[in-house]
């Protein structure tokens, strides 16, 4: 498996504390889940792969590429799509606008080409009928999907997503697994980190768990489940 994603000896501390801790794994044509406890430093490392924040060692590599210096705006326009925890739409402006917002990081993208990718984004995310609503008066599903929406718009090569199911009620999470289970059908890469464990096992080929800022296991995402360093680290135990 070739890697379009390759992390290597991450470090991030903030005020003396390693945040992230000599972290390294490869993603390659793959969905991969990111699991581990609140503080185990997975937004962090999102973070760092989308450019928003800069690390004190390491480095990332896309598609071959070091990346490691560049800003969020040019990794997005490079290929890399990102989402956030908690949605942040332009609550003033519709839904079309944000997410043709998102569609000018799209490289090499003209006026039309965007308002074109746009409109793809939103029809992708069975948003297109709400176009022209303001985005602050969605309810949080499509708040949610629009977030996505807003990345695809961009053409991502790799789309990260951050616990893009959280407060989503069931019937809500099934129909979020169907869009990214489709938009991996269609060869996007995905990190995703999720705490609704049902969600991203629907999903994932390949699970990463995460404590401390470390990768401590890596595999079928079975068998990290079962894993000792898992079940360890969910009983509130030192890892092993």
């Amino acid at each position: 498996m070739s890697a379009v994603l390759e992390v290597s000896g991450l470090e991030k501390h903030f005020d003396g504390l390693h945040v992230i801790d000599d972290l390294s794994f490869t993603v390659g044509e793959e969905a991969l889940g990111i699991v581990g406890p609140n503080g185990a430093g997975k937004t962090t490392m999102l973070n760092l792969v989308a450019g928003e924040l800069r690390p004190d060692r390491g480095s990332v590599r896309f598609d071959g590429r070091e990346i490691t210096r560049l800003s969020a705006h040019r990794r997005a326009r490079a290929g890399i799509g990102r989402t956030a925890q908690i949605p942040r739409p332009f609550d003033g402006l519709t839904v079309y606008e944000n997410v043709l917002a998102g569609a000018m990081f799209a490289s090499g993208s003209g006026r039309r080409a965007r308002a074109r990718l746009a409109v793809a984004a939103l029809a992708r995310t069975e948003m297109l009928e709400a176009a022209n609503v303001r985005a602050g008066s969605l309810r949080l599903l499509d708040r949610k999907r629009l977030e996505i929406a807003r990345a695809l718009a961009t053409r991502p090569r790799v789309l990260l997503l951050d616990e893009i199911a959280g407060g989503l009620t069931e019937p809500e999470i099934e129909r979020l697994v169907e869009l990214i289970r489709a938009i991996r059908g269609e060869g996007v890469v995905i990190v995703w980190i999720e705490h609704v464990l049902h969600a991203l096992l629907a999903v994932a080929d390949r699970l990463i768990a995460m404590d401390r800022g470390r990768a401590l296991v890596a595999g079928d995402p079975q068998d990290v489940m079962t894993s000792d360093a898992v079940r360890s680290i969910y009983l509130g135990e030192a890892a092993p």
